[in-house]
């Protein structure tokens, strides 16, 4: 394992495609959610568990109710953005100090599977929700404190750099509604979305629930992500 810049660890994840294909090993330099150690199929029994609800109004959904965008949670002095750039794009450049990256290239999209270079100012890479906020606001989250929200926002767990035109295609689906056209890399997306559900007790449609165990079902082995920031922000943080 190596560290990147910004104290990001690197971490090794097992890309399995959807219809039982072997694993490949890979590293979070166009990542994602950590994959970690566990019990064989653990993403799948995870997935298995999650409460099934039916989805809530989006009544009252607003991205200020999980704070200002790519808080400082971790108090690195880095934003939560340029976090996620420095972990998992190569060749990063910065405008100055080690945190504003100016440059980088996403060598494979998760997403789409191409290769995009990232240059500040421009939308050719996104960082991703791997859970949207609105579908986590429909599922439980408007019925938390701001410090839990503000959390999920930004923890490590559920966000990714991705190629933008592919991401905005996602709006804020569930896996009943979107999945990665890259299909070697839905093993790892679904994964992480049970994961990220499975940490801040989100709930799961009937739906959803049926086409994550359909994904990880031809996933064999696949393992559960953990890590991440805790589930509450640090009390300086306040959201509206």
């Amino acid at each position: 394992m190596r560290r990147l810049r910004g104290g990001v660890a690197a971490a090794v994840v097992l890309v399995f495609a959807v219809a039982g294909c072997k694993a490949e090993t890979t590293t979070t330099g166009s990542g994602g959610p950590e994959g970690t150690g566990g019990a064989s199929d653990a993403a799948l029994s995870a997935a298995k568990s999650l409460t099934v609800k039916g989805r809530a109004p989006k009544t009252g959904y607003d991205r200020d109710r999980f704070g200002t965008a790519w808080a400082d949670t971790d108090s690195n002095d880095c934003d939560t953005r340029d976090d996620i750039l420095q972990r998992d794009l190569e060749d990063v450049k910065f405008t100055s100090g080690r945190c504003k990256v100016s440059y980088g290239v996403l060598e494979s999209d998760p997403y789409s599977g191409k290769e995009v270079t990232y240059r500040r100012g421009r939308s050719q890479v996104d960082i991703d929700h791997v859970v949207a906020l609105s579908d986590a606001w429909q599922k439980g989250a408007k019925y938390w404190d701001a410090g839990k929200r503000i959390a999920l926002a930004n923890d490590p767990l559920n966000l990714i750099a991705v190629d933008a035109s592919t991401n905005r295609s996602k709006g804020d689906g569930d896996t009943a509604t979107w999945l990665p056209p890259n299909k070697g890399y839905r093993c790892t997306y679904v994964a992480a979305q049970v994961a990220v559900k499975k940490k801040y007790e989100l709930w799961v449609t009937a739906a959803e629930k049926s086409a994550m165990e359909k994904v990880l079902s031809g996933c064999p082995g696949q393992k559960l992500p953990t890590g991440g920031n805790p589930t509450a922000a640090p009390p300086r943080f306040h959201a509206d």
